[in-house]
């Protein structure tokens, strides 16, 4: 892992000391409102719908277990409203009423407290910060060199990468020292600290996109030219929201010491040309959309005047990339001197003989290592009765505790809301499935349809239409069968509450985004979508499924478009079609067909 310079541990603790005096001041009525909204922001800190939210940067998924023990310690003690503001959350939720579910059953919300929430970029947020404490958060998140600075406001928000970026055997070059790079110039550049709207960057080092770069404002793809050159394929203007797009590339090969030098163009042409009149049409991606080539040109001219007249200021030296990337040298590990072969295949005869589950779990949960003599592992966080997402302070704890038993202290946020363990040896594999199991990690459904992705929606988020909590909970427990999961094979289901799209709804196989219809909740279905992965293939939004359905309907409408999948898929020799091939071979209409047949069939059966 990336250990902060002494300069980046100090500017930390500086800006947390900061912090308590601009608190002391708000607190003690001198600083209103309206002068501290600014400065809380630019800490992370919000306001969601009934208390303070924090959001603390994982830059690149990165985390130790040392920080995971301090989140712990956060959540534990510190993510604890008062009796009375708990109370009127909870008084508010209930005059909401349950959400109605299939069968005459309903779903209340659960507003526990306690624990963090992993987001899908990259972030760890909690919901229950009393802002009288907040000072005392900031303390301990300096040290373990934490913070929240740039993931709120018109800034270069967390620079997020693949989960197996060092790792991963398809890798071209590592990203992360890239990323990190990265990081030290957008942090508090002061030319990009107003821009007109937030701003996003992702970063992938492998030939199968794992960082979904394409939906970014910017995504880099570390690519080599035809003769072996390190460079990027840039691209710009990706974004979902309520006009979901997909990035346009607008160099195909850029060597990698220019990258920072082209990065101040792109985002400087967007900083002056970018709308600042209407929020809705602020982002990057607006104005790509709108102006095409023109903004293509402009950028490329500014980059020149870049090069030609300042310089080049920003380009990265071979001993500035050495320098970074000598903080991410693999750790020594002992492996015993078998060979991986031979690790593996005894293994997977001990799983053919011992329990179907951990075979499942070396399916599904395990993925090759660039070193033959290693695994990577992802621990699940989903789990009927508990938000996607969401981890206790006991549940931080014991992934702490895991990363230091098997994967040498460290441990990666992923896109998708778990956490994986990228130095896992081969031989300890069957002992780190009985601990994870022990501790409720290891249920094999990562890629399947409950290893979904869903934003916290109107339980707690202020600008949601809808909940997405509880329909989370009813589509896992209705698909509990782990027979019935796998027989289903790998899909993406996602579920946003507003047009936000925290929950990437757009790129989900299956997106479920919740809508406000005469003051009700109603939620659009969408088919289709792609993150750019090996599993979904090139990028694209989701296409809206009829009308919007209630709450009611959404679980009969998924089960109507699975049982379509399944009466279509073909099987070639013991492997059967997966849910996204099938639909795109199929068409739209035999799916659309089901989900007005369900709904049709829940109005005659009301």
């Amino acid at each position: 892992m990336y250990q902060y310079t002494d300069f980046d541990k100090n500017f930390i603790k500086l800006r947390a000391a900061q912090y308590r005096e601009q608190l002391g001041r708000h607190l003690g009525g001198t600083l209103s409102n309206e002068e501290f909204l600014p400065l809380r922001l630019q800490n992370g800190w919000y306001v969601q719908r009934y208390a303070p939210m924090l959001r603390i940067a994982v830059p690149y998924g990165e985390i130790s277990s040392a920080q995971l023990r301090v989140l712990a310690k956060i959540a534990r003690e510190y993510d604890q409203p008062s009796d009375e503001l708990f109370a009127q959350a909870r008084a508010t939720q209930d005059a909401l009423g349950p959400v109605a579910l299939p069968g005459g059953g309903s779903a209340h919300s659960k507003l526990t407290t306690g624990y963090g929430h992993f987001t899908t970029r990259q972030n760890v947020q909690f919901n229950w910060i009393p802002l009288s404490r907040s000072a005392d958060v900031m303390d301990l998140l300096a040290s373990v060199n934490m913070h929240g600075i740039q993931t709120s406001g018109n800034c270069i928000r967390n620079i997020t990468s693949d989960e197996r970026a060092g790792i991963a055997i398809d890798e071209i070059a590592d990203p992360r020292p890239f990323a990190e790079i990265l990081r030290q110039w957008s942090t508090l550049h002061p030319e990009f600290a107003f821009l007109p709207r937030k701003f996003k960057i992702a970063i992938t080092g492998a030939i199968e996109d794992r960082a979904a770069v394409a939906w970014h404002d910017v995504g880099l793809h570390v690519i080599r030219s035809s003769d072996g050159e390190v460079g990027f394929r840039v691209l710009v203007g990706g974004g979902m929201g309520r006009t979901p797009v997909i990035a346009t590339t607008i160099r195909e090969f850029l060597p990698w010491h220019q990258i920072l030098n082209y990065l101040e163009a792109v985002v400087r042409v967007y900083n002056r040309w970018g709308r600042r009149d209407n929020k809705y049409k602020a982002r990057i991606k607006i104005l790509v959309k709108a102006e095409g080539q023109r903004y293509i040109d402009e950028v490329e001219a500014e980059y020149r005047s870049i090069l030609d007249h300042d310089g080049a200021p920003h380009t990265i030296s071979q001993a500035e990339l050495n320098r970074v990337s000598a903080s991410f040298v693999p750790p020594a590990l002992q492996c015993d001197r078998k060979t991986a072969d031979a690790k593996i295949a005894h293994i997977l005869r001990a799983a053919a003989e011992d329990d179907v589950e951990f075979g499942r779990w070396l399916h599904q949960n395990v993925a090759p290592h660039k070193n033959p003599d290693l695994r990577a592992v992802t621990l699940s966080f989903k789990r009927l009765g508990q938000a996607p997402g969401d981890a206790t302070a006991d549940q931080l704890d014991k992934a702490a505790e895991l990363a230091d038993l098997f994967s040498a202290g460290e441990a990666r946020v992923t896109h998708d809301q778990n956490l994986l363990l990228p130095w896992v040896r081969c031989d300890a594999l069957p002992e780190l499935w009985r601990a994870a199991r022990k501790a409720g990690f290891a249920r094999p459904n990562i890629r399947l349809l409950t290893d979904m992705i869903a934003c916290p929606g109107g339980d707690f988020c202020s600008l949601a239409n809808a909940r997405s909590l509880p329909l989370a909970e009813a589509i896992t427990a209705r698909y509990q069968d782990l027979d019935e999961l796998h027989d289903l094979g790998e899909i993406d289901l996602h579920i946003s509450g507003c047009i936000n799209s925290c929950g990437h709804h757009h790129s989900g196989h299956i997106g479920i985004l919740g809508v406000d219809k005469d003051g009700k909740e109603w939620y659009q279905i969408t088919l289709g979508g792609s993150d750019g992965s090996a599993l979904s293939g090139e990028p694209v939004p989701g296409k809206v499924v009829g009308p919007s359905f209630s709450a009611a309907e959404v679980p009969e409408v998924i089960e109507a478009v699975l049982d379509t999948y399944r009466e279509h898929r073909e099987t070639r020799g013991d492997k059967a079609e997966t849910f996204i091939d099938t639909l795109r071979r199929v068409g739209m209409e035999p799916f659309k067909a089901a989900a007005n047949a369900a709904r049709f069939a829940n109005l005659q059966a009301a």
